[in-house]
């Protein structure tokens, strides 16, 4: 499967804001954007101006696909399937989003970042509704349980991530067991309980508009 390979805190570097993307370094003096925040390259320190709408637009969508880890072809299939849903655009992208599985993991605290998140799910260590589920792109619907296999529990990287995840707040739309390992769709996620990081997924529908 398709998937970046580079130094992941280039990105945050690039957008001028935390996207954590390296889980518990993200909280810490060593994260990228407390050190150096600039953009990548020979020349970043200089680069970081204004730009036209066009640029924005482009911006806010790279941020989005970053903040959830996909490549562009999986974010332009995501933008498909929200287009067709009635109701605005941008808020079904975003809702689309936190569906799939993998941000639903992370969420939940199973992992410190999407793509631990993603390596579980792809490992087959999460289970949705008691049936195993390796595609991390799968969108769950409200009812839906999401739990970690019982030889998974006492993983070091889960552990670390549990008690990462015990410093942030659960999403209102996610009952969550962070002792035994579950948790539960509740409702869809409502546009203005997302919040982290601040998106304009408007600037999104307008570039791909054009």
């Amino acid at each position: 499967m398709a998937r970046y390979r580079e130094a992941v805190c280039r990105l945050c570097r690039r957008e001028g804001l935390k996207l954590f993307l390296k889980g518990e370094r993200c909280f810490t003096d060593e994260c990228a954007i407390e050190r150096r925040n600039t953009i990548p390259g020979q020349h970043g320190a200089g680069r970081r101006g204004k730009i036209g709408a066009y640029g924005m637009q482009l911006r806010e969508k790279q941020k989005t696909r970053r903040v959830y880890g996909l490549l562009e072809r999986q974010f332009q299939r995501a933008f498909a399937v929200a287009a067709k849903q009635p109701g605005k655009t941008g808020e079904n992208l975003l809702i689309t989003l936190e569906r799939r599985l993998d941000a639903v993991v992370q969420r939940a605290g199973f992992a410190a970042s999407r793509a631990q998140a993603r390596q579980l799910v792809l490992h087959g260590h999460i289970r949705v509704n008691a049936k195993k589920v390796n595609i991390p792109s799968f969108l769950l619907n409200p009812g839906d349980e999401v739990a970690l296999v019982d030889r998974m529990k006492e993983n070091a990287m889960v552990l670390q991530a549990r008690d990462l995840s015990g410093r942030q707040n659960v999403p209102s739309w996610l009952e969550v067991d962070r002792e035994g390992f579950r948790a539960k769709l509740v409702t869809l996620p409502k546009r203005e309980e997302m919040t982290t990081p601040e998106i304009n997924e408007q600037l999104i529908v307008e570039l791909y508009s054009r």
